[in-house]
């Protein structure tokens, strides 16, 4: 969805509102995956320096454990505000995502802050252990091996480094 920033900025007297759906799931997040496409809700406002902007996402997402690997399924609902002068609009350097006619992508900006929203190193859990690295069952669904230091095979190829400690 397009949003012409620069004739709002340059025109506007009554706020622009806008409710939409934007459908990010060709989108590369790395981790994570949208479930569905993320609800979103736009506010425009006229200030006496330029425009207030709000942004109010809600989001699904599915990942996996960054430990365990088990699936996660979590929902993210944020807001963003952003005050923009005309002055913005002209940068080459403005933070928002704005083509060179000053329409503002609001896909674009949505996905965008879902990247600085959603944490790099997803977890099921706070205290999640992980997988056992000699049975490979989760550590607290029952791994009876024993610690890893005494049963864990030694890398070959990392003799060496035991060598050098010694």
């Amino acid at each position: 969805m397009q949003f012409d920033l620069r004739s709002f900025l340059e025109n506007a007297r009554v706020p622009y509102q806008a409710h939409f759906l934007a459908d990010l799931s060709q989108a590369d997040f790395g981790s994570f995956a949208l479930s569905a496409p993320a609800e979103c809700d736009f506010s425009a406002t006229p200030t006496a320096e330029g425009a207030a902007l709000l942004l109010c996402v809600k989001a699904q997402i599915e990942a996996e454990c960054a430990r365990c690997l088990e699936p996660i399924h979590r929902q993210y609902d944020f807001q963003r505000e952003y005050l923009v002068r005309m002055r913005d609009v002209e940068d080459p350097d403005f933070e928002l995502p704005c083509q060179e006619k000053g329409c503002l992508d609001l896909n674009e900006l949505v996905f965008q802050e879902l990247v600085f929203e959603v944490p790099a190193v997803l977890l099921c859990s706070a205290d999640c252990q992980g997988l056992c690295p000699i049975c490979g069952k989760k550590k607290v669904a029952g791994c009876t091996c024993h610690s890893a230091d005494d049963a864990a095979p030694v890398d070959a190829r990392l003799s060496i480094l035991k060598q050098l400690l010694s």
